[in-house]
């Protein structure tokens, strides 16, 4: 291929993109892509544009399913892509790899990269699964990947695995690649301050992040007259079916059972703070809040389900504990809490794991080589580029 390659991401949020594929992009960018960022627009618009990224607002709602307006968005990525015309696009979750893989077949688009950033909330509840919305998702899934010719990226091998098994791809099709990674040297590891011992949740408000468990856990080690503060941080996402209102958390932190501080830009600050980092999930990619807490030396506490256990070697670096179980997950955060040496030294392993594996470079370049393996092949079997 002559020429710069035109790569364009589709993700719903920009504040997603922001915080989690933003250093993927400028490792793209800075291997000579001509990078597109089509996403819908609220919070970093113009730090996005800073970054020397092509910015292309979508109108595309999570939550929406409104059937006019879902055709509507796929009409408008339609219309982007003829316009962009990218050689790769990279689809990150599952409304973008739904609409944006029939978008790149109706194009044309020569290199489809479709990244599974975990299963999302059809697929952490087995009612969900007998229903028929995932039966429909399922289906329209199998279709568009199957069309589009699109390598599926996943963050594990338990996802991979579930989705061949089901026939929605091949798994010849498919690669791994360990999440997004993580500027290790952001996330430094300090002394635990002194005083009352602070157990941070950082997650998005989701009560499939556990936080209903959290909450009970804690309720029930205050009971018993545990000297700790429980903290919930992470934004309210009001366009996730599973959201939890802004009333429920206004409840507890009103009943005395934890804090909600919100999001917050300064994360590293939050996990130096903390004591002990808990993530009580029903189910993960490779949640990136446990990446930064094991950069940042922390023992975890996390449910022994896919995307967690990837991240939290029970024993090692923390502790797993079954999901969707508040009293187990109220035995681990007591156990660490009142074993510092059992903690400290989980610790260092997390920071070891973390500088091996997680470090954003060593990711960037898998994705980066996996970009230039697609482009390749896309020109030997002659797609590039030729649009509708």
């Amino acid at each position: 291929m002559t020429g710069r390659p035109r790569l364009l991401y589709l993700i719903t949020e920009d504040w997603y993109f922001w915080s989690h594929r933003l250093d993927l992009a400028r490792a793209a960018r800075d291997a000579g892509f001509d990078v597109t960022i089509a996403t819908r627009v609220t919070d970093h618009g113009k730090q996005i544009q800073e970054e020397g990224f092509h910015l292309v607002p979508i109108a595309l709602f999570r939550r929406s399913r409104n059937p006019l307006r879902e055709l509507r968005a796929i009409a408008e990525l339609v219309g982007i892509y003829r316009q962009v015309r990218p050689h790769l696009v990279h689809h990150v979750a599952m409304k973008p790899i739904l609409y944006g893989s029939l978008a790149a077949w109706v194009v044309r688009v020569p290199a489809i990269l479709n990244a599974f950033a975990g299963l999302g909330y059809l697929f952490a509840n087995s009612e969900r699964q007998r229903g028929g919305l995932h039966w429909a998702l399922t289906s329209a899934l199998r279709s568009v990947i199957g069309w589009s010719g699109s390598t599926v990226l996943f963050q594990n091998e338990a996802d991979r695995d579930e989705l061949v098994r089901a026939g929605l791809v091949r798994s010849s099709h498919t690669r791994i690649i360990a999440g997004s990674g993580i500027d290790v040297m952001a996330f430094s590891v300090k002394p635990t301050p002194q005083g009352t011992p602070l157990v941070v949740l950082p997650s998005r408000m989701l009560w499939d992040k556990g936080i209903g468990e959290f909450v009970q856990a804690a309720r029930d080690l205050k009971k018993k007259g545990a000297d700790a503060r429980f903290v919930l941080v992470g934004r309210c996402d009001e366009d996730n079916p599973a959201a939890i209102g802004r009333e429920q958390l206004a409840r507890w932190v009103g009943e005395g059972t934890v804090e909600w501080w919100g999001h917050r830009d300064d994360m590293a600050a939050v996990y130096e703070g903390a004591t002990l980092v808990v993530l009580p999930s029903y189910r993960e990619g490779l949640p990136k809040v446990l990446l930064e807490a094991a950069a940042c030396g922390k023992a975890i506490v996390a449910t022994d389900v896919p995307g967690c256990r990837d991240v939290v070697k029970d024993g090692i670096n923390g502790v797993l504990v079954p999901p969707r179980d508040s009293s187990t997950l109220a035995r681990g955060i007591a156990n660490l809490l009142s074993d510092r040496q059992t903690r400290e030294a989980m610790g260092v392993r997390s920071r070891e794991i973390a500088v091996a594996e997680w470090a954003g470079p060593r990711i960037s370049e898998q994705v980066l080589g996996l970009y230039h393996e697609l482009l390749n092949a896309s020109s030997v079997i002659n797609r590039s580029p030729r649009y509708a």
